[in-house]
């Protein structure tokens, strides 16, 4: 297993849920992203997502689109993301790292050549929002030849056959979307996208997280009684958006909340 599995396994035994961070590479800068990737980590995030840049970010709400368009305006490119991993690696952080984003800047790079970047510079799996399961098949080969777990979406909307057979695909684990919207939506009822998630869970075998409208401890608890995994994104976003220079304090002090309501 590589650290994306580890993490879940590790949470599961300390009989709680795994807490998965997102962030935005690039926001406030591609020279703070280490130093935020460090503060989730230090504030107990057991999973860092790092999310790509691009400019129609389609599944996400306006917190993280603004983080989209003021990290390409600051510069941000995927051979930035990499390399700002790679610093966070040199000084000796070892969180596991979830790329995360659209397939546009894969495909702009290369299937190939991303996957081997990335298991360069210290990445360990990938989700890609718009990649079917149908189409997938050529960059799950290459991130497998590389070592990099593979994190697929299921939604409200796939139906139980489709969510099974998507989990088969996943190599560190399922993500279960909670609601048919956007990120940074107040979810519509967290209790039953927790069921739903034990459900998949209990089916195939495979640890199920889940993500869209999970802003505070409290949230996370309501999902971390069922599910596998907790995701927080657009809450930690927008945190980094409004303290600016102080975003690392604030984001470790956030996560260690969001922590302590991941516990069973």
């Amino acid at each position: 297993m590589g650290r994306i599995s580890d993490a879940m396994v590790k949470a599961g035994g300390e009989d709680r849920a795994a807490l998965i961070i997102y962030l935005c590479a690039g926001d406030p800068s591609l020279e703070v992203t280490p130093a935020l990737i460090r503060a989730a980590a230090e504030g107990g995030a057991d999973i860092v997502e790092i999310g790509m840049p691009f400019s129609d970010p389609t599944a996400d709400g306006p917190a993280i689109q603004k983080a989209s368009e003021r990290a390409l305006k600051g510069g941000a490119t995927m051979a930035g993301l990499l390399k700002a991993v790679a610093e966070v690696r040199a000084s000796g952080c070892d969180v596991p790292l979830l790329l995360f984003g659209y397939y546009n800047p894969i495909l702009a790079m290369g299937e190939e050549t991303l996957c081997e970047r990335a298991a360069e510079a210290g990445i360990d799996g990938l989700l890609v929002v718009d990649l079917p399961m149908e189409e997938a098949g050529p960059l799950r080969a290459a991130a497998s030849a590389k070592g990099l777990d593979w994190v697929p979406l299921v939604a409200p909307t796939s139906g139980t056959e489709r969510a099974e057979e998507i989990a088969t695909t996943a190599t560190g684990f399922v993500y279960y979307v909670s609601m048919t919207g956007v990120t940074g939506s107040k979810a519509t009822d967290l209790q039953s996208a927790a069921s739903t998630a034990a459900s998949l869970q209990n089916e195939t075998h495979k640890p199920v997280a889940v993500g869209f409208g999970i802003r505070e401890a409290s949230d996370a608890a309501v999902v971390a009684a069922k599910a596998s995994g907790v995701v927080v994104g657009s809450a930690v976003v927008r945190t980094i958006e409004r303290e600016g220079a102080n975003a690392p304090a604030a984001v470790r002090e956030q996560v260690a909340a969001l922590a302590v309501g991941c516990k069973r």
